[in-house]
């Protein structure tokens, strides 16, 4: 599955503790990351820079939903439900 294009939700909802260039200490949830562009994309993608976390998240129809706000509850749901 790719990425729906102007979505960027993979990038906002979850927490990322590992550094990110622009955010040392990472991201807390519900907070778009530094390195999404204005398209919504990940500005780093495929860089040793992107966070291991990030690389290893995949696209999938369970997660990205028919809309990016469905993407969005999913996803801030998986973060609520790790949280420690």
């Amino acid at each position: 599955m790719d990425c729906r294009p102007d979505c960027g939700a993979c990038c906002t909802a979850p927490s990322i503790s590992s550094p990110i260039p622009g955010m040392p200490h990472g991201k807390p949830a519900n907070t778009p990351c530094i390195q999404l562009d204005e398209r919504q994309r990940c500005k780093i993608f495929g860089s040793p820079l992107r966070p291991k976390v990030c690389a290893g998240l995949k696209p999938s129809a369970e997660m990205c939903g028919a809309t990016s706000q469905q993407a969005m509850t999913f996803l801030i749901h998986l973060e609520a439900l790790t949280a420690p």
